[in-house]
């Protein structure tokens, strides 16, 4: 039991030195971006004068060092600062926003793991036959599609052509009943699907494979059970390491990679708004949104991290 606690406590603890390091990274790479926020807020007519006043009252005329253990510090607090060009609370602005880029990523991973898995497993079972290869096929076209190239073909098809779901998203509404949010944003559901679904399959499809070669599924085969029965009771479960990780991998991307499906669809997620203050060149919200992003993406890694060592015996009980 103590290992296993050490082993949680280092991933534990690895996740929080890297979020660290990257929060360095985000304020370093914001800082070395072109473009002044006082410009954007007075315009190319303003006097240099101006624009000076301005970047003092903004405080963007203090130093590098003095800036980020000021963000830092609020981070830590759970502050993440005050937005450059309307004054507003970047929490308050930040949290609808954020729920729903949850509330999209979350639907579609409802739809995509289960189905991910069923497809996987049904491509082991028909491997090498009509089954996997057009399993594999369909997935390796989608994989090949950016986001914005199969939202597109799919707002033209289903939201314009067959008009069976709003073309955008502009019409979504936080506080509508779950159909109407659902039917509002089924199109964004659909590519997030699609594009996550590929990934997942053809990894649980893989790691499957490699435990099929095992002797104990053999063994398995020798008995007399069916393809299918060996699949599910003896092969899948210790699998599971493999697919947690690439399942915890793709919901990561889900709320990071999300940003480029909400342009498409005009969705009123974080993707919009940090695209609107990186063109505003408001770099308070640019950081928290990459912060965000970057903890969520670490903070799921380290799930699957704990998940594959609480799965997996040969960790938990070494020779």
């Amino acid at each position: 039991m103590s290992l296993l606690v050490k082993l949680l406590t280092q991933r534990i603890a690895l996740g929080l030195l890297l979020l660290f390091f990257v929060s360095i990274l985000i304020f370093a790479g914001t800082m070395i971006l072109p473009g002044d926020v006082a410009q954007q807020i007075l315009g190319q007519s303003a006097t240099p004068e101006a624009l000076a006043n301005l970047r003092e009252e903004l405080g963007v005329n203090t130093p590098p060092l003095e800036r980020y253990l000021d963000w830092l510090g609020g981070l830590v607090t759970g502050d993440l600062g005050t937005a450059l060009t309307s004054g507003q609370n970047i929490n308050q602005a930040i949290g609808q926003r954020l729920e729903n880029t949850l509330f999209l990523a979350f639907w579609a991973a409802v739809i995509a793991v289960p189905f991910a898995i069923f497809l996987g497993l049904l491509a082991v079972r028909f491997r090498e036959r009509l089954p996997d290869k057009l399993i594999s096929a369909t997935t390796l076209t989608t994989i090949s599609m950016p986001e914005f190239v199969i939202g597109y073909i799919l707002m033209f098809i289903i939201g314009v052509k067959l008009a069976w779901f709003p073309p955008t998203a502009v019409g979504y509404r936080p506080e509508a009943d779950l159909l109407t949010r659902l039917n509002s944003v089924a199109l964004p559901i659909m590519v997030l699907t699609l594009v996550v679904l590929a990934h997942m399959m053809r990894m649980t499809r893989a790691a499957i494979l490699n435990v099929m070669q095992s002797a104990y599924i053999e063994t398995a085969e020798l008995k007399g059970l069916s393809s299918f029965t060996v699949i599910r009771k003896h092969a899948f479960p210790n699998a599971i390491s493999p697919v947690v990780n690439v399942v915890m991998l793709n919901l990561a991307y889900l709320v990071v990679g999300v940003v480029v499906v909400e342009i498409v669809f005009s969705y009123p997620g974080m993707g919009g708004y940090l695209v609107d203050h990186v063109t505003k060149r408001d770099i308070p919200v640019v950081q928290a949104c990459g912060v965000i992003f970057a903890a969520i993406y670490i903070g799921l890694n380290m799930i699957a991290d704990i998940v594959s060592i609480l799965a997996n015996p040969r960790i938990r009980h070494p020779k």
